[in-house]
């Protein structure tokens, strides 16, 4: 029997601002017997989904809702290096406080790129390296979360998207399992958000017309349900890892989908 009743897949965008109508910001929903389908935004002037109105529409649709696994193209921590050098403790939601503090990406009218440059925020008291990369991104050969302005990179995506989590699971509480953080075993009945990385299986599935936006959000729909439906999504939420790995892992985040 599935653990879960339905599957969300987001391809996620950093671009403008939290209220902009983004055409790279994409979900797609799947259920057990129903293949993933493309869910637009509320009606409204907006024809895409804005990062806002998507943080509002999951924590409508989880408070209640039937048990989801919820899949997310983006960062949901950093590397262990920048808890070291910014003394930080290693504790996962005092990290995203202290972000929002610092990067409020979430605020009106506030582009990554004004924090970058100072005009907003405090983002030169919690800037990153791009030589520094977590654990999972080496084990999937995914770019650095401060790797900037360049093709295939998340770092815009993953600053725009951390005050938004912080937003869930603050709406949420203990009804939402933030996967690994919160454990690595989700409770059953529980909706889970993980953090995912299309690139995985985006070529496994044909794209049928989808943009590449829409692809990877169908290919995170669509590879969380077969998973679910072969019961083997409990390998992936406890991949391979030795303890020390597993202490790290549990503080910097880890890609769904890699044993």
């Amino acid at each position: 029997m599935p653990q879960f009743a339905r599957y969300l897949g987001i391809d996620y965008s950093g671009a403008q601002t939290p209220t902009s109508s983004l055409t790279g910001l994409r979900l797609y929903a799947a259920a057990p017997t129903q293949p993933p389908a493309e869910v637009p935004p509320p009606p409204s002037p907006r024809k895409y989904w804005t990062r806002r109105g998507l943080a509002e529409w999951l924590a409508n649709e989880l408070r209640d809702g039937p048990p989801t696994l919820v899949g997310i193209d983006h960062a949901f921590s950093f590397p262990l290096r920048y808890f070291e050098v910014h003394r930080l403790a290693p504790d996962w939601p005092a990290f995203l406080d202290d972000f929002q503090r610092h990067w409020p990406t979430d605020g009106d009218h506030t582009y990554v790129d004004f924090i970058r440059d100072g005009l907003r925020g405090l983002g030169d008291a919690r800037a990153g390296n791009s030589r520094w990369r977590r654990m999972t991104e080496e084990r999937s050969r995914a770019k650095s979360v401060f790797h900037f302005d360049v093709q295939g990179s998340v770092a815009k995506s993953t600053h725009a998207g951390l005050p938004w989590l912080r937003y869930l699971r603050q709406q949420l509480g203990a009804r939402v399992h933030f996967w690994p953080f919160d454990g690595w075993t989700p409770p059953p009945g529980r909706s889970v958000i993980a953090e995912v990385y299309p690139t995985l299986w985006s070529r496994t599935f044909p794209s049928e017309g989808r943009n590449p936006h829409q692809h990877d959000a169908y290919s995170v729909a669509r590879w969380m349900q077969q998973c679910d439906a072969a019961n083997t999504l409990a390998n992936y939420f406890n991949p391979q890892l030795l303890p020390v790995e597993r202490t790290q892992a549990q503080l910097e985040g880890w890609i769904l989908g890699l044993a």
